[in-house]
């Protein structure tokens, strides 16, 4: 019964993103404004999915600025290869962390904050941002997430 209700809850989730996918598309069709974009991105995410918490982390002379974000107030800059960010950030590969008290060196901008999974965007092969997305659930994030996160990630026009 129970990989059953997993079996859906994964199909539900995957059909949420399928469905979200076009409504993000056309928020960003003909904006070449990054900022603009990132928020819309935020919005959407959250509107549809109400994680904790949904931001992007702009890289900026040497460091992960905060940018839009929705939720509660979060760290306002994180050091390369600190936190889960700066390790996503410092190893240019999606992490994927269960639970984030496990994690070494994991910057807590809340204890609210349980999983964790990180996205970077790229833009001329170097990390120009982060998509940080928290989760008041342990082991809330997966492989689908990455892959769909990954996709909207590849939509949001780079120009600064």
């Amino acid at each position: 019964m129970a990989d059953d209700l997993i079996i859906i809850q994964t199909a539900s989730k995957a059909a949420q993103y399928q469905s979200l996918i076009p409504q993000i598309e056309a928020l960003l069709e003909g904006e070449d404004d990054l900022i603009a974009n990132i928020a819309n991105v935020c919005a959407a995410l959250k509107q549809q999915f109400n994680w904790f918490w949904v931001g992007f982390y702009l890289v900026k002379n040497g460091e992960l600025v905060l940018g839009p974000f929705q939720g509660p107030v979060a760290c306002t800059r994180i050091a390369k290869g600190k936190g889960v960010c700066g390790a996503a950030w410092q190893k240019a590969e999606i992490l994927i962390v269960p639970d984030v008290e496990l994690f070494p060196g994991h910057i807590a901008c809340s204890a609210l904050s349980r999983s964790e999974i990180v996205v970077p965007m790229f833009h001329n092969n170097e990390v120009v941002a982060i998509l940080d997305v928290d989760s008041e659930l342990l082991n809330h994030f997966d492989e689908l997430d990455a892959d769909y996160l990954k996709k909207i990630i590849k939509l949001i026009n780079y120009n600064v």
